[in-house]
């Protein structure tokens, strides 16, 4: 079967001549400037059994373009796990009392505002100096 010259300078100028991707084809990530997740991190311990990590987050960098990551904070007790909710932060939560810790809200890789979270609902109310 004898293919049309027309499809066949088409298939030519998609795949190249030995059939190798166009040179304008999609790029290749580069996999060394992607930083790997960090693995959850207890950074504080409470009365009762209760805990506090840094789990998940979301990639974030700078004004001068630097990476981070802006981690999720949860409170663990038992086999429960509660996500403080809309709260990423890049510093390590601070004990108050034995009832609530404080964490600062990261915005661009810098801490903004600050919030005490309570231990047992996981609720952040901003602390207003």
């Amino acid at each position: 079967m004898r293919l049309p010259v027309a499809l066949l300078a088409t298939l030519a100028a998609g795949c190249g001549a030995r059939g190798e991707l166009p040179p304008d084809g999609p790029p290749v990530p580069d996999t060394r400037a992607v930083l790997p997740q960090p693995a959850d991190s207890m950074v504080l311990t409470a009365p009762g059994g209760v805990s506090v990590w840094l789990t998940e987050g979301r990639r974030a960098s700078d004004s001068a373009g630097t990476a981070c990551y802006e981690r999720s904070i949860e409170i663990r007790r038992d086999t429960s796990r509660l996500k403080v909710p809309l709260l990423y932060t890049v510093t390590v939560p601070v004990l108050l009392d034995d009832s609530s810790f404080k964490a600062e809200l990261a915005r661009d890789c810098r801490p903004t505002t600050s919030y005490r979270v309570g231990l047992r609902d996981g609720m952040p109310h901003k602390i207003t100096p």
